[in-house]
């Protein structure tokens, strides 16, 4: 017996309709290609599926057990199809997320929950272990957007600008170095500097400041959360590296200083990189749209 979704819905449009000349308007065919259609069924089955000669027209036990199937898969059918045309329209999809920077949190999280609200059908997440090889996770489609501050030369990728940023020394208010106005790469020389948990190579201190002036910190700590790091310095624990924005939003920001880099500063680009196919759906440009937004409202704190 070969059953096809168009037979699931006739009897189901029968059984709505009471009727054949109704099922045929629901159905937009002609009452006589719904009989030839239900014949045709019951000659499969071998059994029929509607009492005949009974007003409104009523289905047998084996229509009724027919109807039962139709009902339970036709509505997943039909989900399935409204998936399928929101995809195609970009208003539904899936933006799972990958970090190279840990500080941008405290942005993207307001900018998640304005996201959420706009396009509540498209699937975010944020694949936190995929932040040691997030473009290659983007390649793979692992992830469908990372947040780095390092863009590459890929014809497979695309590289959004976000905000401009500029790297700081931050330390305690009664450290020594809070009495400059700026800060060389020699001054990190004798002191224990706190980084993310990330290669230094990745580290905008190490890539911009110490390595070209062959300077080691007395020592590296690893810590992983943001708060954690500022409360460390405020302790006297050591010095850290972190964009100018991040003291904006923190409450321990009195018992800080942040100085710049150099004389004259170090500015870094923060982007956005999709992949080139998925670069012009609606939700990841309201996405980029959103993250410059809010980035600009944490940088003026």
């Amino acid at each position: 017996m070969h059953i096809e979704f168009r037979h699931l819905r006739t009897i189901k449009a029968i059984h709505d309709a009471g009727g054949l000349q109704r099922a045929a308007d629901i159905l937009h065919i002609t009452q006589s290609a719904l009989s030839h259609q239900i014949k045709g069924l019951e000659d499969q089955a071998g059994v029929e599926l509607f009492v005949r000669r009974s007003k409104p027209l009523k289905l047998s036990a084996a229509g009724q057990r027919m109807l039962r199937l139709a009902e339970k898969i036709l509505p997943e059918i039909d989900a399935l199809q409204a998936e399928f045309e929101a995809l195609e329209e970009g208003s539904a999809g899936r933006m799972h997320i990958a970090m190279e920077c840990h500080a941008c949190y405290d942005w993207l999280f307001p900018v998640l929950e304005q996201f959420r609200r706009a396009w509540p059908d498209v699937d975010v997440d944020i694949r936190a272990g995929r932040a040691f090889d997030a473009l290659s996770a983007l390649r793979k489609e692992e992830v469908d957007l990372v947040i780095s501050s390092d863009p590459e030369e890929d014809d497979d990728a695309v590289f959004a600008p976000l905000f401009d940023y500029s790297p700081v020394m931050i330390a305690a208010a009664s450290h020594p170095l809070a009495a400059k106005s700026y800060v060389e790469a020699e001054d990190f020389r004798g002191e224990t500097l706190l980084t993310y948990p990330v290669d230094r190579t990745r580290l905008d201190i190490y890539k911009l400041l110490l390595q070209p002036a062959g300077v080691e910190p007395a020592a590296m700590r690893q810590v992983e959360l943001t708060p954690m790091i500022l409360m460390l310095v405020a302790s006297g624990r050591g010095v850290t590296v972190l964009p100018d924005w991040v003291l904006n939003s923190q409450r321990t920001r009195s018992e800080l200083v942040s100085r710049p880099l150099t004389a004259k500063g170090m500015t870094r680009r923060m982007y956005a990189a999709s992949r080139r196919e998925d670069a012009g759906k609606p939700y990841l440009a309201h996405f980029v749209r959103l993250a410059r937004t809010e980035a600009v409202k944490l940088q003026r704190g």
